[in-house]
């Protein structure tokens, strides 16, 4: 069994956004088929963690991402326990990073989740082709790096022409391995919870509601796709929106209450919504990476209607037809294939578990290290 050292830059347990439970999952997948170590910030609940041991190592401030006594830190700690590898979360501690393997000689990964500079000038960041610069060469200069999708696997060959005998697809996963049994009692839960009439056909969509590519997926979703849906006298529905973080401003949408739209904040149970729901709307036309909201959705037996953007990084040969492709600003067209997949029944492929179970991806991760 590798012994192996993770280390996660931001706070991730619990979770609250899609990369956050992205990068938990992973860790309690793969501490199933490896020794394994966590290292991350003082404001992690470690007691959260589950088949692995956590140590609060970085500072809960900014200041962590530039602490040189980390150097000295994490030296120590990979010379007393001899790990195999060291996995990074993202490309941010490249600088430290080369440092410790200078030192230690230690196989060093990273675990990707976006291509996170054009994340960042699609979010109009001045700043971005100082990480542009960065994060290509921390790609050169891993001995590994784990892509969350073909997309970006490509992108780093073609574009930064970086060596592809390095480079892994470890996309984002889910939990199950097939269609979950209760989507039915789910549906009637949530009905039973929001005042959702039996005949009422259920739309989701879920995302932290105060990053603005998810923000801005609302404002679609309030303005252009479901002025389209309340003109279609005969489609009763709601609009469920889950997450947290609206500005206080949009006055937690009570102006829109009148027009199928619920507002649900926070839910402790984003899984039940996505599998009592009957399509998950997924709008969103910036940002970058793989939305994992909408993987989670597919793999609950979920019809997502989605963007061109909003579907990148899916692998799209294992959806079937779970997966409606719209092209970007084209509202009505999205409300069209919203009416037109009202009553889908179509079945998630049993490819797409294979593809996309947390067990089996860890397992190509734990192969693509012996390289």
């Amino acid at each position: 069994m590798k012994k192996i050292l993770d280390i996660v830059p931001y706070p991730y347990l619990p979770w609250f956004s899609g990369g956050q439970k992205s990068i938990g999952q992973f860790l309690e997948f793969l501490g199933v088929e490896a020794e394994l170590t966590v290292a991350g910030t003082v404001t992690n609940d470690w007691t959260l963690a589950r088949n692995y041991s956590g140590i609060p190592l970085l500072k809960k401030g900014p200041s962590r991402y530039w602490d040189l006594s980390l150097i000295r830190s994490f030296t120590l700690l990979i010379r007393e326990n001899n790990y195999d590898a060291v996995i990074w979360e993202h490309p941010y501690y490249w600088w430290l990073a080369k440092r410790i393997r200078k030192r230690t000689g230690i196989k060093t990964i990273f675990h990707t989740h976006n291509i996170e500079y054009l994340r960042f000038k699609s979010n109009g960041k001045w700043w971005w082709p100082v990480l542009r610069n960065y994060e290509r060469s921390c790609f050169r200069g891993a001995d590994i790096v784990f892509f969350i999708s073909d997309d970006d696997r490509e992108f780093a060959l073609s574009k930064w022409k970086i060596d592809p005998a390095k480079c892994f697809t470890i996309p984002f996963g889910v939990p199950i391995k097939e269609v979950p049994a209760d989507k039915q009692e789910c549906k009637g839960k949530i009905a039973a919870i929001h005042g959702i009439g039996e005949n009422e056909k259920i739309f989701l969509f879920n995302g932290l509601l105060g990053y603005k590519p998810n923000l801005d997926a609302v404002l679609a979703i309030l303005k252009n796709i479901n002025p389209i849906l309340l003109e279609k006298a005969d489609l009763k529905y709601k609009i469920i929106l889950c997450g947290k973080g609206l500005p206080e401003e949009y006055n937690g949408l009570k102006d829109y209450s009148d027009k199928n739209i619920i507002h649900a904040g926070f839910v402790d149970d984003i899984e039940m919504y996505f599998k009592g729901s009957d399509l998950f709307l997924n709008p969103v036309l910036s940002g970058g990476g793989i939305k994992t909201k909408m993987v989670e959705s597919i793999a609950f037996g979920t019809t997502v209607i989605s963007t061109a953007n909003g579907a990148i990084g899916i692998d799209k040969k294992f959806c079937g037809e779970k997966l409606v492709v719209i092209p970007d600003n084209d509202w009505k067209g999205f409300a069209d294939a919203v009416i037109r997949n009202v009553q889908a029944n179509s079945i998630t492929p049993s490819e797409y578990y294979e593809h996309y179970y947390w067990g089996s991806i860890v397992k190509r991760a734990l192969k693509a290290m012996e390289t």
